[in-house]
Parts: structure tokens; C-alpha cells; sequence
């Protein structure tokens, strides 16, 4: 097996002869997290349960904060919450205050499987939607509880680009912290088309099915990353907010900054630190990473 740092080397070197030296680094202070159905979700995932509902505001907490205001304290607003037992969140129960919203700030859309009626109606509310990328049935099955495939990801994934600008996320070992059809979705997206990436990484969180499931190891998410970076030499290529904390974490960020990912979420200190390094100008970002 090809040595990981070898690797990471030629990856470097595909970034350095597409891109410029700079580095986006996001602190998302000024994107809002918005949860359209409270806390309730009708998939109970194996990775979530529930439980990043809870760092959300709700709708009727941004109304009220509206009343109180005269404009939001923050620049833009990931619109999320729980989904339908169809694998969806219901945005279109809340059209009134979305429209008012947007008037305001920009929205990115996080809503899942919709149908084409449901697609249509964000092209005048989205700014952009990140999109989960799933390829694996088998995966699919198990965390969401869906009888859904790579077709139907395809399929909602090819009409919201026709109607809006799409990042597809990849969660890197959604499975459980087992690998389960990533290789498969960038072959898909890579077909279909794509303007840009973001992968997280499962985080094994507690009261969820998966609460006491490892996180694929460091090292297989590294060599992941660098072959993509190889494979997609012009796309830019972000590490989102989630990903495991502590050690782990310090050592994928490092690592992303040194293959030549173009953009992080919440960097580690030593991942701020080997962008100086490296010679690479560090770009701040206070709105969420697809904004």
C-alpha cells in the first residue's frame, strides 16, 4: 500500500498547480441554525437520533426574535430540522416566514429527498442547498431506515441542479464508522456533475444507535481525502463541521490543510499554524462553509 505521506505529497501538488495559495478557513458565527420542525423527527437516524435538533432555534424563537429587532444579528441561515418518515424535511408548512426570511438573509437548504413540486419552489428561496450524498442501499437502510438507492439520491440531486446551486456532502463512514459506498458516490457525482464538496466524518454521539461505534480510523479518512483531492484536481474541496473532536481532530486537520482540501470549518490551531507554513494566505469566513 502506497505510504500515507507519499500520498498526501502528491496531493499537495495537485492543489499547487490548480489553485492559488490561499485557504479558506469558516468560523460560522453568522449563519444561524434553523430547525423547521422543532425536535421531532420521524427517522430517529442511527447517527443523529435527534440530538443535533437540540442546537437549533426554532421557528417561533426566530419570530420572536424578529419582534424584537430590527434586523437578525446573523448574515444567513441553514434551514434544517427533522424529517418525514418519506426522508424529507417539510419546509413547505413554513413558506410564509421562509419568503420573509430570505428577504433578509441568504438560506442555504439542508431538506433531503424532496419531489420535483417541493425542488421547484426553493428556486426562489435557496441560495444554495447542501445536499447528503448517499450511494450505498444497504447503508441507507440501516442509518436512515429509508428502502431508498443511489437512483433516487441521483435523481433528486440532477433536479435540484437544474433549479439551484447544489454542494453535495459526503459523510465519510456515515455507516457506523464503517466504510459503506463513499467511493461509489463520487463516481455517481462525478457523472452527474458537481461544483464543489464537502465531506464530513461520523461522530459516534451519545443516546444514538451508533453512540458507541468508533470513527473510521484517522489514516483511512486521510488516504480517502488525498486520492479525491487527485481525483478532482480543480473542484474545491471542503471539510465541514462535522467531524470527530480531540486528537483525531488535530490530526485530519492538519492532514486536509497538507493534501490541499481548499477549505475548513473550525480549523485546529495546528492546521491554522501549517497553512502559514505552507505559504498559503488564509481566507476568514464567518457564514457557513457551502455559503
Amino acid at each position: 500500500m502506497e505510504q500515507l505521506d507519499v500520498l498526501v505529497q502528491q496531493a499537495w501538488e495537485v492543489r499547487k498547480a490548480n489553485f492559488a495559495d490561499e485557504i479558506f478557513f469558516d468560523f460560522p458565527v453568522l449563519t444561524e441554525s434553523i430547525t423547521l420542525t422543532g425536535e421531532s423527527c420521524a427517522l430517529n437516524c442511527a447517527h443523529c437520533g435527534g440530538h443535533y435538533l437540540k442546537g437549533m432555534r426554532s421557528v417561533p424563537e426566530i419570530k420572536a426574535q424578529a419582534s424584537l429587532v430590527s434586523k437578525y444579528p446573523f448574515r444567513s441561515a441553514l434551514i434544517s430540522g427533522g424529517c418525514t418518515a418519506e426522508g424529507k424535511v417539510p419546509f413547505t408548512q413554513q413558506l410564509d416566514f421562509l419568503h420573509k426570511l430570505k428577504q433578509e438573509v441568504r438560506l442555504n437548504f439542508h431538506v433531503g429527498l424532496l419531489d420535483e413540486e417541493e425542488i421547484f419552489l426553493l428556486k426562489d428561496l435557496a441560495s444554495v442547498v447542501s445536499f447528503d450524498f448517499v450511494a450505498d442501499a444497504e447503508t441507507i437502510q440501516e442509518v436512515y431506515g429509508l428502502k431508498r438507492g443511489l437512483e433516487d439520491y441521483s435523481r433528486v440531486y440532477k433536479a435540484l441542479r437544474e433549479v439551484v446551486t447544489v454542494l453535495p456532502h459526503i459523510t465519510l463512514g456515515l455507516r457506523g464508522g464503517q466504510w459503506g459506498g463513499e467511493e461509489k458516490a463520487l463516481d455517481a457525482l462525478e457523472e452527474l456533475g458537481l461544483d464543489g464538496l464537502i465531506f464530513n466524518v461520523f461522530i459516534p454521539t451519545p443516546g444514538t444507535r451508533y453512540a458507541l461505534n468508533e470513527p473510521l480510523p484517522v489514516e483511512e479518512v486521510i488516504r480517502f481525502l488525498a486520492k479525491v483531492r487527485m481525483r478532482f484536481p480543480d473542484i474545491s474541496l471542503a471539510l465541514g463541521c462535522m467531524r470527530p473532536k480531540g486528537k483525531y481532530r488535530q490530526i485530519l486537520d492538519e492532514a486536509a490543510v497538507a493534501l490541499g482540501l481548499n477549505r475548513l470549518v473550525k480549523p485546529t490551531p495546528g492546521a491554522r499554524h501549517l497553512a502559514g507554513e505552507l505559504g498559503l494566505r488564509v481566507i476568514r469566513g464567518e457564514e457557513c462553509c457551502a455559503l
